[in-house]
């Protein structure tokens, strides 16, 4: 598809046009965009998404099921590599997890916009910059909590708007907050891999 740029970086040719969510979420109810390809809007470009090893992996897989079982009853789910719209940095990435309120019939009409997420994580190996970069943009975008899982130096760092990202390591734990609440401590050991597959960094 001649309109998916493999890499964030602007080239030294002329200036595109950059894409609206609305634009892009026509494009894909039109069938111009797979519903399946492997892209997402960034700021406004189409970009490839990258691949995943085996350590990214079993991380996402663990964030999923832990904060799944933090979430039981509060009217709040776990979607995993699910587009989330914002809108005012016209883009709609897949992040590796987020948390959003209601149930899953309630996005037939569309991805969730800022207001409807609670936190969005990032599973960061060999994309540790990009994610950093995107954090930013989740919370700038008005996503209040943004959490990068740093396999490489083994920790948690959180982004808020506004603020340097807070780190907490390996023995530490992060706040579950949710709607203004606190609803669960995380315990960042729990959501990485063992040590002795974290350094694959296959991503």
């Amino acid at each position: 598809m001649s309109t998916v740029e493999r890499s964030e970086s602007v080239s030294g040719g002329a200036r595109r046009r950059r894409m609206s969510v609305e634009q892009y979420e026509r494009l894909i109810a039109d069938g111009v965009i797979d519903a399946d390809a492997p892209v997402e809007l960034i700021e406004g470009r189409i970009v490839g998404k990258m691949t995943k090893g085996d350590a990214h992996c079993v991380a996402s897989d663990k964030v999923q099921l832990i904060l799944s079982a933090a979430l039981v009853g509060t009217g709040w789910y776990v979607r995993i590599e699910k587009p989330v719209a914002i809108p005012g940095r016209r883009s709609m990435p897949e992040p590796d997890a987020s948390i959003v309120r209601g149930v899953a019939d309630d996005y037939l009409g569309g991805s969730p916009r800022p207001d409807r997420v609670a936190l969005i994580v990032e599973v960061a190996d060999s994309s540790l910059r990009r994610d950093r970069r995107r954090s930013r943009l989740f919370v700038d975008g008005g996503v209040p909590e943004c959490w990068v899982l740093n396999l490489v130096q083994r920790r948690l760092e959180v982004f808020r708007p506004g603020n340097d990202p807070v780190i907490i390591g390996a023995d530490g734990a992060a706040d579950l907050v949710v709607a203004g609440a606190i609803i669960a401590r995380i315990v960042v050991a729990d959501l990485l891999p063992r040590p002795d597959v974290a350094g694959d960094h296959g991503r």
